[in-house]
């Protein structure tokens, strides 16, 4: 078997990149040889095995951690043996057993969970798909592996088969027993390797580690699914995300690490989570480092009054109480859940909590969350989104991972910003174990530049500052918070959350019933002026905005009519720099743009429309030019002439007018994300549906023609 622990590559361990291989997957291959496996092979030899992925990477990992094709092959062939020949599904149980009868010991790949009978003191093991219970096990393996005893681990076991004529005798014996994980690895290795690799690099092989394509996420959109992670990395981390079905929630939880444990939200007890008092046996707490909830939300649950009081008490201070004894642990907790109504129904009617069980709907309990995971921002897992490329062994990534909860990073920042005065100690401590949990998952080392740990602290106040913000809506006691941080030079910078961008009408931090008018936002803001000018007329709004605005990723509610339309609505010239309107949807954003001019003036006048780029050049360039003579002969039908020339020179993307506007367009007209691709998403139709890309845009009034809208 192929030893999983990192080593450093020598000459003879480095392969010649394939013309399939990317520069990321050569470069993890030589880095991290033998700790690395290919992401799609997981599906390649799962079939119908119903299983956990970290239980195939230990096998993959075993026999096809390469990138020689020869060798992945044959690795894949072995697990596939080994699958068939020892996983147990359980509509075959008793064709396993009788295997084992006739052959009188046979390996199997199954659940373990272990019980004490304590009538006749021993402990006796249970396997989950082999359907045996009652089965004798040796203290000394039960004393080496706890967690058999809570919620069970997965296992190779020799079974044995012996009868006796005494019915009291249970035939079946565990002959061994071997958990499915790593049982040790090179930390040092690890974080050596690591600085082989930008942080564009490592956050993309994080990212394929989790499963997914990082071609298809955005930055913000990669940081959320790590955030996902930090309780992994982070002792006592708490951690919510309420999202709509099919985002992938749970995923993580039950398929990333044998060290965390999902259970329904419905079948939690205070004997199961935290201690039962009858026989002093802790509960998942002590020995899992994540206790997940799945399904938590749902107004109508039931709750146990005990279990919410118990959870408060440990999530804020650690520990909880068994008898007359109070007990410690580390185990993080993720709560998470399914919405049934969007964003900015949740605010005018409610909260961002509005789904939890009544008795969680509490600011108490919610002041102990840490950070809130927007789950409505989280795309709707796709077959495209699967990862093709090379990450980490599940098993290892695990146990770095776990390692790494003794190091503690959360002062990092301090050096180069302050957060906030009037910042609690509640608050401060959400930052700054997010920002630490996200330090040890990106910059393990601990070294990272100014931009980077100011990028990750902004990310961490605004998870917190979702939490807070909702608090404030149910408990109206509570004080305001200003969330942001001053750097060295003393420059105040404030934090905002993306749905507070986009529907500042319903943004409030105040409580109001259902029935309700929200009120509406102030009036002087940037994003009300250039709202306005988009529907008013220009004896209502005879100035447009003037300045700087920013978006950021994921954010809705933005389209051209409202972004750019009213700065050049009458315009007779229009010039457009983009360097970069070379692929089918840019040409489409392009006529997206055109036909709103188009419907905004008189069908009786004309608009000249000049677009600045560069030329494609290879075998995709007649369908380059073919895409911009479709793109001239269809806006010349409804009054707009357009022109293209060519400059390989440019970079900056901007729009000019005659009448004197120039506008600065930090990504162009590429601003929104690729959708599902489904005619049938409402995406696909109107802008505002669709999600952007972070980006900035800067209005200019140069000097002409008085401008007002029209």
């Amino acid at each position: 078997m192929t030893d999983t622990g990192n080593h450093p590559a020598d000459e003879s361990d480095i392969a010649t990149k394939t013309p399939s291989q990317n520069d990321l997957d050569y470069k993890i291959n030589l880095l991290f040889g033998g700790s690395v496996v290919r992401k799609d092979l997981v599906k390649v030899v799962k079939g119908n095995a119903i299983v956990p992925s970290y239980v195939l990477e230990y096998l993959l990992g075993q026999y096809a951690a390469s990138d020689d094709e020869e060798t992945i092959q044959a690795g894949i062939d072995a697990v596939r043996r080994i699958l068939a020949d020892h996983y147990v599904h359980r509509n075959e149980a008793e064709l396993v057993k009788s295997t084992i009868r006739e052959k009188g010991r046979h390996r199997i790949i199954d659940k373990v969970t272990v019980t004490l009978n304590d009538k006749q003191d021993i402990y006796q093991a249970s396997f989950a798909n082999l359907g045996l219970s009652g089965v004798i096990i040796e203290p000394a393996i039960v004393n080496a592996n706890p967690k058999l005893l809570v919620g069970g681990v997965w296992c190779i076991c020799d079974i044995e088969y012996f009868h006796s004529d005494d019915v009291r005798v249970v035939p079946w014996i565990l002959g061994s027993l071997k958990p499915i994980q790593m049982s040790s690895f090179d930390l040092d290795g690890y974080l050596e390797s690591r600085r082989g690799f930008n942080t564009e690099e490592w956050i993309d092989l994080l990212i394929q580690s989790i499963g997914f394509n990082p071609k298809m996420f955005g930055r913000r959109a990669k940081l959320l699914q790590l955030v996902r992670l930090i309780p992994f990395v982070e002792r006592n981390y708490n951690l919510i995300e309420l999202g709509p079905k099919g985002t992938g929630k749970s995923h993580i939880y039950s398929e990333f690490s044998p060290h965390g444990m999902l259970i329904s939200g419905g079948e939690v007890t205070v004997p199961k989570l935290f201690v039962n008092n009858a026989n002093g046996r802790i509960g998942l707490v002590g020995y899992w480092d994540v206790v997940a909830f799945d399904e938590f939300a749902g107004k109508k649950k039931r709750t146990d009054k005990a279990l919410v009081d118990i959870m408060k008490n440990y999530m804020a201070n650690k520990s909880f109480s068994r008898g007359v004894e109070t007990l410690g642990a580390e185990a993080s907790m993720v709560f998470v859940g399914n919405t049934s109504h969007n964003v900015p129904y949740m605010l005018k009617h409610s909260d961002l909590f509005d789904e939890l069980p009544e008795a969680y709907h509490d600011s108490a309990y919610l002041d102990r969350l840490h950070f809130y995971i927007p789950g409505w921002e989280v795309d709707t897992i796709r077959s495209e989104m699967f990862a093709t490329g090379y990450g980490f062994v599940v098993d290892y990534i695990a146990e770095v991972l776990r390692s790494m909860r003794n190091t503690d990073f959360s002062d990092r920042y301090q050096q180069h910003f302050a957060l906030g005065s009037n910042i609690s100690t509640r608050d401060r401590d959400g930052i700054q174990k997010t920002f630490s949990g996200l330090m040890k998952l990106i910059f393990p080392t601990g070294q990272a530049t100014n931009v980077e740990i100011e990028e990750l602290l902004r990310f961490a106040i605004e998870g917190r500052k979702r939490v807070k913000d909702q608090i404030l809506r149910i408990d109206t006691t509570m004080a305001a918070v200003d969330f942001g941080y001053s750097d060295k030079t003393g420059v105040w910078h404030g934090v905002s959350t993306v749905e507070e961008d986009e529907y500042p009408e319903y943004y409030q931090s105040r409580s109001f019933s259902a029935d309700d008018e929200a009120p509406t936002a102030a009036t002087d803001t940037p994003d009300h002026d250039l709202e306005k000018a988009a529907q008013t007329s220009d004896t209502l709004q005879p100035h447009l905005f003037e300045g700087h605005r920013e978006f950021q990723e994921n954010q809705r509610g933005v389209s051209y009519e409202t972004l750019l339309l009213p700065h050049l609505r009458g315009a007779k010239e229009i010039s457009i720099v983009d360097p970069y309107i070379r692929l089918p949807h840019q040409g489409r954003n392009l006529v997206d743009l055109l036909s709103l001019l188009a419907a905004s003036k008189d069908p009786a006048d004309e608009i000249m429309v000049t677009l600045v780029t560069k030329a494609e050049q290879g075998e995709y360039e007649q369908q380059h030019l073919h895409m911009f003579k479709e793109i001239q002969d269809s806006a010349a039908t409804v009054g707009i002439r357009f022109a293209v020339t060519w400059d390989e020179t440019i970079h900056d993307r901007s729009i000019r007018t005659d009448h004197g506007w120039k506008l600065l367009l930090g990504r162009g007209l590429d601003i929104f994300q690729k959708g599902s691709g489904s005619q049938y998403d409402l995406g696909a139709r109107r802008q505002e549906f669709r999600q952007v890309f972070a980006f900035g845009i800067t209005y200019i009034r140069e000097n002409g023609p008085d401008v007002e809208a029209a």
